[in-house]
């Protein structure tokens, strides 16, 4: 159409000068942090291949998500996943990496109904299914004539395990486990793929046999017929209705009337029932949380992601944005040279750069741990443990706080849907409470962390990242000297910061562990004086979190070779540390750890890093190397022609396919009629 040829060279525009301007100025090479970023040139290559496998597959090419009923987005995920798994085959892509690369760019980074089977299903059956076990369903359920979901969630409980109620009932006589939904409370409610896509579900449930409870076991559970797809006889299925967001998720419910499965449908590689009924429990009742402990330490690298995406739009979109007046006469300024803006920005943007990094440590802790709990070692485990519950939440926490604040400083344009800033944000903000509630998340660190703190009070050493309480008994004997000693800090040194965060974590330990000893005191049982103090270990825990972070993010820095690009994450680790310090300063006041003056001091330095990254902002977002089609965003195009393309967008409305709404003739034309 010859009308449309103007329009299209109208959009067809260069790179937006500013940002051209913003990159040209950057102190080091963007590819070479990309790398870091990715663990190595190869895999960055690599990654970029299947980026390009994808974006280059009209199979995969989709409209605008904005624009799709519920329905629609479903059956469009559907679609764009039976598609994946065909082409995962044909292309022969089997490495784990390389299956969450293909599977993100094919629905950019969107949650999707096969999210349980590929993520839960499957690595539960390879984890805690006997061979036999393996034989029988991992085929079937890898070629996806068998789809699986995880169902341990209930209407009545989440987080707290003990308190599910689904029973399995193990019947001698037939060889067979009865499930039953005994309440309404009991139905299984919210599992990911549940409402329409599954066919079976590893069940969890309390373990009844011989007459005893012997607690939570997971059951393989066929749900649907084979073939028709439709509910078996006995089970209620069906999807919970809509949701913040997760538009492509048929989160489901499922009810269960005394439905009978084989003894063989236990996954028995640790708890086994014998076919007369006897119970054989297992090395350690731990061995079980194997796949949330995994989940967690992915939700760590999530976090990442999402706020990395966010911090990528807002700070593309305030080099661009031009507005108001720094100095009357001159042009307007671009938004990210005001000090407020970057104060807003730039700290998240060190805490995606933080999270990115202990993400990668999380996902290899939990490789070389599992490898020794595959030799019968566990002393690792509750540390392993503690440490992806913390890190899960705190992680989260900061990265959907960011995100918003990523949203706000977009001004009203990031509260339109083609920001991309929304759909980030409620499609993220579930990982605060799936795979454990946050807080509970943190009470779990802290017994970790009070156990831990106990051991020393006792004259035992303790091991790991809770090392610094060793030190602890040395600094009882003189509080008072102790507590007036600062220690001397080092604004530009991140390991002098990591000291500085090391002695908050363990004064807000014992601060916890010794009001809990008082509540104790007074004579309260175990749990109420836990509930009492709670306050205080989570902040504890939260300490430790960021004692954590702070540490792995320093010791990432002397592992990078290229000069230019170590002194620009030095510069992030710097302001995530400062930044945290001047955020929590009452903490380190009120430990004595650092004076009023270093305080000042900490709030000044963070101003004047916040003018060192200014020059390398955009070019640290460049770094995440996201794909425009990945990021979804019209204000955060890589080539910054924000105002052409939101107006484009905004032409594709529904609303838009009519001149006229037949709304009008039907109610407002009949009412101006009548007046």
């Amino acid at each position: 159409l010859p009308s449309r040829a103007p329009e299209r060279s109208f959009l067809a525009m260069a790179m937006n000068p500013d940002l051209r301007k913003e990159r040209e100025a950057a102190s080091f090479d963007t590819e070479l942090l990309t790398h870091v970023l990715d663990g190595g040139a190869d895999r960055t290559r690599r990654r970029r291949e299947i980026e390009t496998l994808v974006l280059n597959d009209p199979d995969f090419k989709h409209e605008d998500v904005n624009f799709l009923s519920r329905s629609e987005r479903y059956a469009l995920a559907i679609k764009k996943s039976a598609l994946m798994v065909m082409k995962l085959r044909e292309l022969g892509i089997a490495d784990p990496d390389e299956i969450y690369w293909f599977k993100s760019f094919v629905h950019r980074g969107r949650p999707e109904p096969l999210d349980l089977h590929l993520g839960m299903f499957l690595p539960t059956l390879l984890t805690q299914a006997t061979q036999e076990q393996q034989d029988r369903f991992f085929m079937p359920a890898w070629n996806l004539e068998i789809i699986g979901t995880y169902a341990q969630t209930e209407m009545g409980h989440g987080t707290h395990l003990r308190g599910l109620e689904t029973t399995a009932t193990y019947d001698p006589a037939t060889q067979e486990f009865i499930l039953n939904s005994p309440t309404v409370t009991s139905i299984k409610w919210w599992p990911g793929g549940l409402g329409k896509t599954s066919n079976h579900a590893i069940v969890l449930a309390q373990l009844h046999t011989q007459g005893q409870n012997h607690g939570l076991h997971a059951f393989i559970v066929p749900i649907r017929q084979l073939g028709t797809h439709e509910p078996l006889p006995g089970i209620t299925v069906g999807d919970i209705g809509p949701k913040f967001g997760y538009d492509e998720m048929d989160n489901g419910y499922l009810k269960m009337d005394n439905f009978r499965i084989p003894r063989e449908n236990m996954l028995m590689k640790f708890a086994k029932v014998e076919p007369d009924g006897t119970y054989v429990k297992p090395l350690s009742d731990k061995l079980t949380y194997g796949t949330m402990v995994f989940i967690r330490s992915i939700i760590v690298g999530d976090s990442a992601r999402s706020l990395a995406r966010a911090c990528t739009i807002a700070i593309r979109y305030s080099a661009v944005r031009h507005q108001s007046e720094l100095k009357p006469g001159e042009p307007e300024p671009q938004i990210l040279d005001y000090q407020t803006q970057q104060y807003k920005l730039f700290p998240l943007l060190a805490a995606a750069y933080a999270f990115h990094f202990v993400g990668a440590y999380m996902k290899d802790t939990y490789r070389r741990i599992t490898a020794d709990i595959n030799d019968g070692d566990l002393r690792e485990m509750p540390e392993l443990h503690a440490l992806s519950a913390g890190l899960k939440a705190f992680s989260s926490w900061v990265a959907n706080a960011g995100i918003e604040e990523c949203r706000m400083a977009c001004g009203g344009h990031g509260y339109s849907r083609c920001s991309g800033l929304p759909d980030i944000y409620v499609n993220f903000t579930p990982s605060c409470t799936y795979e454990g509630e946050n807080t509970v998340m943190m009470l779990q660190t802290a017994r970790f962390l009070i156990k831990s703190y106990t051991q020393v009070s006792s004259g035992q050493l303790v091991s790991g990242m809770v090392s610094y309480l060793n030190d602890l008994p040395g600094q009882r004997i003189q509080p008072q000297q102790v507590a007036a000693r600062p220690a001397t800090l080092h604004v530009n040194n991140p390991a002098s910061l990591v000291e500085a965060y090391k002695l908050r974590a363990s004064r807000l330990v014992e601060f916890a562990a010794k009001n809990l000893q008082a509540e104790l005191n007074r004579r309260r049982s175990k749990e109420d004086a836990w509930n009492r103090t709670s306050v205080d270990l989570v902040r504890a825990s939260e300490a430790h979190c960021q004692y954590v972070v702070v540490k792995l993010f320093t010791a990432k820095i002397s592992e990078i070779g290229d000069p230019a690009t170590r002194a620009v994450i030095n510069n992030l680790c710097l302001l995530f540390a400062l930044h945290g310090i001047s955020k929590h300063s009452g903490d380190f006041l009120q430990g004595g750890i650092l004076t009023d003056a270093q305080i000042t001091q900490v709030n000044q330095r963070v101003k004047e890093l916040l003018a060192l990254i200014r020059p390398n902002a955009v070019a640290l977002v460049d770094s995440f190397d996201f794909n425009d089609s990945f990021l979804g965003s019209v204000l955060g195009r890589y080539d910054g022609n924000v105002y052409e393309n939101m107006f484009e967008w905004s032409k594709k409305s529904p609303l838009n396919k009519t001149q006229v709404h037949e709304s009008f003739h039907k109610h407002l034309k009949p009412m101006q009629a009548k007046l």
